[in-house]
């Protein structure tokens, strides 16, 4: 075990929004009742030949409570990831207790960023300037540039310290936390807010990743079955991934800053790893993913025996939850242990599904509780313990947390629980 790091990344606060609901507690409990998120796509008008017809969308918030959320600083930020990126970040301080002051801000990075960004807004203004002759918003440029998601949460929170956005597909949210304990170790920064958010239910986009064969789509001639049984990781009978939006926060710091303040705090990141596949555009390469894995637990100075659970990436699709399983088999053997794939509730919401699972991931930790994976049928080419017979009570020192996105990046994180 590695000598105690003042300069450790600890879990002080988070919040996330995701079809499981708006309230993070909400969302635990009917996640560990095995409850679906997943339902019809109404994002949009359904053309009768449009190939997608389900999503996991998230409900719409009262804004009331929420100054900084009124219509009238919303006027101009019409792409949704803004409204519920700065929702998370404003809940996950309060839940952490800190107050970034003035003498706190340089030491404040922002981290929290998107794989897909406020694409909604250009496209709107496209299609407006084709059907209408109009120009576009003056804001439209600004709604669709990624790193204005950083930059306006800088603003509302007066964070002046480093600020990236750390786009890598749907590892995003992952790679924000990874990126935050690099600050910490090279002593830029003692706070970080990092998280991620999606809302990619815009036509073409869903569109596209139909016709990649990417999103979820029945198998012809098969009965109908209600949106919440299609989700369905590491599955015999898996055909793809639902797609879905959500935003997930999580508030860093050093365990020395923590403690300096009486920030409370029972979850660190104890290692982590980034690797890249070279291999394929969209397909994960075994062994870099492989490589991502073991590099976590190696630098988390433990051996594989140690992880008690993991929290896969396992978005549904047939080659990726396939490499994800060999992989796993290659670091821990025989021995796999317990996995859970929240994307069977949640679906996958692109960046921030590693944001989302990774809060789900520390909740599991404080309340010793797996998340079920749901619609599981087992496939003879993977044997897995995917935690499918419910909710199990379940201690956990150290998890494994997956996240694996198209342009293969790969970003892995054990994080631990301390006692």
């Amino acid at each position: 075990m590695k000598m105690a790091d003042p300069k450790k990344a600890v879990i002080v606060g988070y919040d996330a929004v995701s079809p499981l609901g708006t309230d993070i507690n909400i969302q635990w409990q009917r996640a560990i009742q095995g409850e679906s998120g997943i339902s019809e796509l109404t994002r949009f008008p359904l053309r009768d030949d449009f190939p997608v017809r389900i999503a996991g969308q998230v409900d719409e918030i009262d804004t009331t409570p929420y100054p900084f959320l009124s219509a009238r600083d919303l006027a101009n930020w019409t792409s949704p990831i803004f409204k519920y990126a700065m929702l998370v970040v404003h809940r996950a301080l309060e839940n952490s207790g800190l107050r970034i002051t003035s003498e706190l801000s340089p030491r404040t990075a922002v981290t929290f960023s998107s794989a897909v960004g406020g694409q909604d807004a250009l496209i709107k203004a496209d299609r407006k300037m084709i059907a209408q002759g109009k120009l576009p918003h003056p804001f439209t440029n600004s709604n669709s540039c990624i790193n204005m998601i950083g930059g306006k949460i800088s603003i509302l929170t007066n964070a002046t310290g480093p600020i990236t956005s750390t786009i890598t597909a749907c590892a995003t949210g992952l790679t924000s936390m990874i990126i935050a304990d690099a600050f910490f170790k090279l002593g830029k920064a003692d706070i970080a807010i990092s998280g991620a958010v999606d809302f990619p239910l815009v036509e073409p986009i869903v569109g596209g990743f139909a016709t990649m064969n990417g999103a979820f789509s029945p198998k012809e001639g098969s009965p109908e079955e209600s949106p919440e049984k299609a989700s369905r990781p590491f599955s015999k009978n898996r055909r793809g991934f639902v797609v879905s939006e959500g935003a997930g926060c999580v508030i860093l710091t050093t365990k020395e800053f923590a403690e300096t303040h009486g920030l409370k705090y029972s979850v660190e990141i104890a290692g982590w790893s980034m690797t890249s596949d070279a291999h394929h555009f969209v397909a994960p390469n075994f062994k870099t993913v492989s490589k991502c894995i073991h590099e976590s637990i190696l630098d988390a100075g433990i051996s594989p025996d140690s992880i008690d659970a993991v929290n896969a990436h396992a978005a549904s699709t047939r080659v990726g939850d396939k490499v994800e399983y060999d992989s796993l088999k290659s670091v821990f053997g025989n021995t796999i242990p317990p996995v859970s794939a929240n994307k069977s509730l949640i679906g996958h919401a692109m960046g921030a599904s590693s944001a989302i699972e990774s809060i789900f991931t520390i909740m599991g930790m404080q309340n010793d509780t797996l998340i079920p994976t749901i619609n599981y049928t087992p496939d003879p080419d993977m044997k897995l313990d995917c935690v499918s017979d419910g909710k199990r009570s379940l201690s956990q020192e150290f998890v494994l947390k997956n996240s694996f996105g198209f342009g293969g990046c790969n970003s892995c994180v054990v994080f631990r629980k301390i006692n």
